[in-house]
């Protein structure tokens, strides 16, 4: 991993991860806040979740493999109950799908449709690598990342008269607190914050294809 130009010697990990997901996370995405704007076209609405339902809408989900697999073993008990909140998350991405009808006819619908499977493939492989750390990072990367996917999420339930869900901010609390409470050792920080950029990476590869896909609807 390259140094960071910010990164202070005394940063923990906590502090790393929550700078990369503030850098290059959803709530960086263009694409993420033009969906947020009340007059953002429900065709987009629609294509964004049903995208996500794919990705992150299946089970076993990302942090399911993480538990399942057990080889990272530097947080287990808050892999548990992340993967229990995260189900909840698979329900309402379901009931989204659902109410916003079909995913839109969109030009190249075939090799958009096998990126975002092999994004959600890709996925499944990081939360069962082998170095300890990266599937703990990966796993609180995309839970921090849900928060502002879960903001969006909450602005379509409202657009399309659905239910507001429970707040998600007990869940990022846990998740903050997890990582501030990992003392480790810098090649355990290094596959953490690995771990945090590859998934990172894979959900800013979405947004870019969903912007790219928009585009080629509305243009």
């Amino acid at each position: 991993m390259m140094a960071d130009a910010s990164q202070r010697p005394e940063d923990g990990p906590a502090d790393l991860i929550l700078a990369l997901v503030a850098r290059d996370g959803t709530a960086a995405s263009r694409h993420a806040r033009a969906l947020i704007d009340p007059a953002a076209p429900l065709r987009d609405i629609a294509d964004t979740i049903h995208a996500l339902c794919v990705v992150h809408g299946t089970f076993p989900g990302m942090v399911d493999h993480a538990t399942a697999y057990g080889v990272d073993s530097l947080a287990p008990a808050w892999l548990a109950r992340a993967a229990g909140t995260m189900a909840a998350e698979r329900a309402l991405l379901v009931r989204l799908a659902a109410a916003a009808g079909p995913q839109p006819s969109t030009p190249g619908q075939a090799s958009a449709a096998a990126a975002i499977l092999q994004q959600r493939d890709t996925l499944a492989l990081l939360a069962r690598s082998d170095r300890l750390g990266c599937a703990t990072g990966a796993a609180a990367a995309f839970v921090l990342d849900w928060v502002a996917i879960r903001g969006l999420l909450e602005r379509c339930a409202t657009r399309l008269d659905e239910e507001p869900s429970p707040s998600f901010a007990a869940a990022r609390d846990e998740a903050i607190e997890m990582l501030r409470g990992l003392d480790l050792a810098p090649a355990r920080v290094r596959a953490l914050t690995f771990g945090a950029e590859q998934l990172l990476t894979q959900h800013r590869g979405l947004w870019q294809l969903l912007e790219a896909r928009a585009a080629a609807r509305n243009g």
